[in-house]
């Protein structure tokens, strides 16, 4: 028997004969796991997404369609934009949503610039009281808005701020939760890089410009988006410290949509996806750097 009859054809592993799904660690997944995971994920889809697609629905339907038939109609026999029309013709809707966005505009620039200036003096610079100003940071959003909001608009009210717009910008002006944020992400950063500028003589305003906020990009991008959602969707501030209805913003403004005996349910769904709309807008533009900036402050490096 030659040499080459003797030798056995080499088994290959059970996983690499058998076709199937593996996870990320190569572990081979059962089927009724993978159909439960799907089933889980829809779900979650159906909770999240579902809510905004039948006001989506609602909002594309005629007067004539019934939108409480039973079972519902999920799609519009006859869509129709003329609902849009009729917001616009009952409220102001884009000056309310041209305020709203001045608001969410000045909250965006001023979280980014004041969490990424006070997360780099957290994370970075050597001084006393160090760990008790990130321990006030902590503690500040343990506070729950309602038990603040009368100092609040008293402090607005002293300034001569009260019924303007700078009054509903400034006391979410910087998030304590979006310095945290950036404050974990610059402790990521390898103190190598930054040992390296400091000695060609960069001082701290050139590592922090030059060094550290190019390398969390993506954390901006998160902090971003939070602050633009927050202020977008902020209600009961607004509503507290704006009395002039031209400075109303766009939530404020679609309240009146709502009547006092009887509410049309398609003129209330469009201005809710007129409203949503920009926040799709905007997370469509940044998930790229969102998605990567989740992970840049989870883990310390």
């Amino acid at each position: 028997m030659s040499v080459l009859g003797k030798v056995r054809p080499a088994r290959t592993p059970a996983a690499a004969r058998e076709p199937g799904v593996t996870d990320e660690h190569g572990r081979r997944i059962r089927v009724w796991e993978l159909a439960l995971r799907y089933l889980l994920l829809l779900a979650v889809l159906a909770l999240t997404v579902g809510p905004f697609l039948w006001q989506l629905s609602t909002s594309l339907k005629g007067p004539t369609e019934d939108i409480f038939s039973s079972p519902p109609t999920f799609l519009p026999g006859d869509p129709t934009l003329h609902n849009y029309q009729r917001v616009a013709d009952t409220i102001p809707v884009w000056d309310y949503a041209f305020n709203s966005l001045k608001v969410a505009a000045a909250n965006v620039v001023t979280n980014c610039v004041g969490s990424a200036l006070a997360g780099y003096a957290l994370a970075r610079l050597r001084y006393r009281g160090r760990r008790v100003a990130t321990l006030v940071f902590i503690l500040a959003m343990l506070v729950p808005v309602e038990g603040i909001i009368i100092a609040q608009f008293t402090t607005m009210r002293e300034l001569g701020l009260n019924n303007t717009l700078i009054g509903v910008v400034l006391p979410g002006c910087i998030g304590a939760m979006n310095v945290l944020l950036m404050r974990n992400a610059f402790l990521n950063l390898p103190h190598e890089i930054e040992e390296a500028a400091y000695v060609d003589g960069a001082n701290a305003w050139q590592r922090f410009l030059r060094i550290a906020l190019p390398s969390v990009k993506g954390t901006l991008a998160v902090v971003a988006i939070f602050a633009f959602m927050f202020s977008w969707d902020d209600f009961l501030w607004p509503l507290i410290v704006l009395s002039d209805p031209s400075k109303f913003t766009l939530t404020i403004g679609l309240n009146y949509l709502h009547g006092t005996f009887a509410n049309d349910e398609r003129l209330v769904a469009a201005g809710t996806v007129i409203a949503v709309l920009p926040l799709i807008a905007l997370f469509a533009c940044l998930q790229r750097y969102f998605f990567r900036g989740v992970g840049e402050g989870a883990v310390k490096g």
